[in-house]
């Protein structure tokens, strides 16, 4: 793709969340007329044939069928061009030229959105190269094509072989932009803990602009922080990191998310996080994720403000968050049944009893129930040799 040099974002990328807010319900009609002129000039720049025979079939833009024959003429014309260059480069040339004339074959192929023949073309390219670092810069190209697509299968196995090359050596800043895309792979796949890490990590070095900007960047690493650190460690990683103070102001209503959370502001809390709903359901990473996310981020905030009592009535709860008693009532009905948060409701005193769970005791409690099961486990083997 086109942004491994620079600070600018993958057009790509840019053409993916264009096509997903298109095809998102919440999204303005108004928006969508705007977002289908930008996709469509998208296609045409490019000449994007393939990928524009998927928005057809999608029904996501109508079939203009001579925009679709000229583009396929010029991608015809051009791949018969890069062919003679890769021709001549391998009569004529070294193989450093015949390993460049596969790689503009092959970033063509991305260019116009035809994935099955970028990742055949970019395994020829990698058989051409020697070095470590170029070899790496084909995964970029292979990861970037499953961001696209969001195909999580061809993004992890391209993880596990870019890990399996930094053995054989790789440079730093190469290994720190791979955090940041496995660190965007586990936040997509729910792996928020995994990906708050990894973000952590990247907070000063990140070079990642192709994927995203810093700024989108901050917003992901405190969403994710949020609801996997512990107090102490979001204090020390998140609310006081310089890198975050600098930028989390930009990103609307996300330094109020933060910080009303770690000063025990609840009602600020939930005006923030109602701003940030929005956001969060149009993110094309973290749109699946929206109801879970939502449920997490209730049972962190909850379990904190509980942590602070034996006992506390509902009345109170409610004020401190700015909702009414059937509202909390409802909310933590849910959480205790589902096991997410440790206290009883005694509604007719209208009063919150916490239960928290000691750790020893639960460490003992679950080593009896594992030597109960080894023992059943032995029992039945026993049997079986004796027969």
């Amino acid at each position: 793709m086109d942004a491994q040099d620079g600070t600018q974002q993958s057009q790509q990328l840019i053409l993916a969340n264009n096509v997903f807010l298109l095809k998102h319900p919440d999204v303005p009609d108004i928006e969508k007329v705007r977002l289908k002129d930008e996709v469509l000039n998208s296609v045409k720049s490019n000449d994007m044939t393939p990928y524009y025979e998927t928005l057809v079939a999608d029904k996501v833009v109508e079939l203009d069928q001579s925009l679709l024959d000229s583009m396929r003429a010029k991608n015809e014309d051009e791949i018969k061009k890069l062919d003679e260059k890769i021709a001549d480069a391998e009569e004529n040339l070294g193989e450093s030229e015949v390993r460049e004339a596969h790689l503009a074959k092959s970033l063509y192929y991305i260019q116009i959105g035809s994935k099955e023949k970028a990742l055949e073309q970019l395994k020829v390219t990698e058989s051409k190269t020697v070095a470590v670092g170029q070899k790496m810069d084909l995964v970029f190209y292979t990861l970037q094509i499953g961001l696209f697509y969001m195909d999580f299968d061809l993004i992890s196995k391209s993880i596990e072989k870019a890990k399996n090359l930094f053995e054989e050596g790789g440079d730093w800043e190469r290994k720190n932009r791979l955090k940041v895309y496995e660190g965007l792979y586990c936040m997509s796949t729910r792996n928020f803990k995994k990906a708050a890490n990894l973000f952590l990590d990247s907070i000063s070095t990140f070079t990642t602009y192709e994927l995203f900007t810093y700024d989108t960047f901050i917003f992901y690493t405190v969403l994710t922080s949020i609801i996997s650190l512990d107090r102490v460690s979001l204090k020390q990683k998140v609310v006081d990191a310089p890198e975050i103070l600098t930028v989390i102001g930009k990103v609307p209503h996300l330094s109020e998310f933060l910080n009303s959370l770690y000063d025990c502001q609840y009602k600020s809390f939930f005006l923030a996080f109602a701003g940030l709903t929005e956001q969060i359901k149009l993110d094309r990473y973290l749109h699946p994720h929206f109801r879970f996310y939502m449920r997490e981020i209730r049972t962190v905030v909850y379990s904190q403000f509980l942590e602070s009592y034996k006992s506390v009535t509902i009345e109170a709860m409610a004020k401190a968050f700015g909702v009414t008693v059937e509202f909390i009532d409802l909310e933590l009905s849910r959480f205790i049944a589902a096991g997410k948060l440790h206290c009883k409701i005694d509604k007719v005193a209208g009063v919150l009893e916490t239960n928290r769970p000691d750790a020893k005791n639960a460490l003992y409690q679950a080593t009896i129930k594992q030597g109960d099961f080894l023992l059943n486990r032995i029992q039945k083997l026993s049997r079986v040799i004796d027969l």
